[in-house]
């Protein structure tokens, strides 16, 4: 394979790309808007020598973006080994006119903000700036490399699931470049699973002493609390009510309130128990109906013994770089949940450091990035090594 020269990776370069991504916008739920995204995306990827094609997702969401740099000593098209993928997405939570607003794409010393920087622009630039530092550009690596984007991730990759799955039984090793977390990589993430609630009550108007009418809104506050009151925090168990809309006009009784779910559970058991209990929710008003609605799951991601050799590798090349890193499991939703459930060895969380992930202060930290780009650049090298 191509030596790996790590002095070509340079922090300023790799902040200045990831501004540019960060400049446009792409939350998930505005296809167009991630389409403009997966068009830069492509570019850069072809420019890199891959193979770029464009997956057509199952469902309202913009472009699965698949880019393949076939292994160099490949006989034929077509007949790679299994290989690595590099998983990643390119969608945000931030709607557009953010960067007009609250969250510009700015640099302040050591922090650069912006939507998406760190999760997970950030990560994606840093991964593609570490396979040119392998050469891969220039024929290959002993490997085959397919790097997946993703446009609907942060809200559970529900259009992109299969196609996740189906490219990553392809492949031998996963690596997700999500933000890192300091003094750890992400061995297994907990599972995810997103409800929603709908009640429906009977109209009146809202000005009158009593009568008839009941509150969909007023039950869903009773459900609201009720729902969030499960939580064990203590175990990494929570439910969370993120978005309620209900109503038309003040002076009508509300007749509809919709609620959106999203529930974590870091085992099995508790996988189960959220089941269960959001299943088994009755409406706190017998005049007021409730439908309970299962949406997107990201299952329970544990470290199997693929994923802890893989670490094993990564702790390895950390160390040469200096940085100390543990193994663990943790929350966040990603997918590698996906692809670790699969049994494919899979470590996640190896893009840069930083904070503020889905709020209007999300920044990296500049100083991360060469470290974290050598580390995963280094990984690369060795998994092409060990199955050369």
């Amino acid at each position: 394979m191509p030596a790996f020269d790590p002095d070509t990776l340079d922090a300023e370069a790799i902040a200045a790309d990831i501004a540019v991504w960060a400049a446009i916008e792409s939350p998930s739920t505005d296809p167009a808007a991630v389409n403009r995204m997966v068009g830069v995306a492509e570019a850069a990827l072809h420019d890199m020598g891959a193979a770029t094609e464009r997956l057509a997702p199952d469902g309202p969401a913009g472009d699965l973006l698949k880019a393949h740099f076939p292994s160099a000593n490949a006989p034929a098209a077509g007949t790679d080994r299994p290989g690595i993928m590099v998983l990643g997405h390119l969608d945000t939570v931030h709607l557009i006119g953010t960067l007009a607003g609250e969250l510009d794409v700015k640099r302040d010393g050591d922090r650069l903000y912006g939507p998406g920087v760190l999760d997970m622009k950030g990560g994606v630039v840093l991964a593609l700036h570490a396979l040119r530092a392998l050469g891969i550009q220039n024929g290959g690596l002993g490997l085959a490399v397919t790097v997946l984007l993703v446009p609907d991730e942060e809200i559970g990759s529900p259009a992109t699931r299969a196609l996740i799955e189906r490219e990553a039984a392809k492949c031998r090793y996963v690596l997700v470049p999500e933000p890192g977390r300091p003094g750890h990589l992400v061995t297994g993430r907990h599972a995810f699973l997103r409800y929603k609630l709908h009640t429906y009550g009977k109209a009146a108007h809202a000005g009158r002493p009593g009568g008839a009418g009941r509150s969909a809104i007023s039950a869903m506050a009773a459900l609201v609390a009720r729902v969030e009151g499960f939580s064990d925090q203590a175990n990494e168990i929570s439910y969370r009510v993120g978005n309620i809309r209900g109503g038309t006009f003040v002076n009508v009784v509300p007749t509809e309130c919709h609620a959106e779910v999203l529930c974590v559970a870091p085992t099995p058991e508790a996988f189960e128990e959220v089941q269960r209990r959001m299943t088994s929710l009755a409406s706190p008003d017998p005049d007021v109906r409730l439908e309970v609605e299962a949406g997107p799951v990201r299952p329970l991601n544990r470290a199997g013994e693929g994923t802890r050799e893989l670490f094993e590798m990564a702790r390895r090349v950390a160390a040469e770089q200096g940085l100390a890193l543990e193994m663990g499991q943790f929350g966040g939703g990603s997918d590698g949940n996906f692809t670790g459930a699969l049994g494919i060895p899979t470590l996640d969380g190896l893009g840069p450091t930083g904070d503020g992930i889905h709020t209007k202060s999300e920044y990296l930290e500049v100083s991360s990035l060469v470290p974290r780009a050598r580390l995963f650049a280094g990984l690369v090298k060795a998994l092409v090594e060990r199955n050369h």
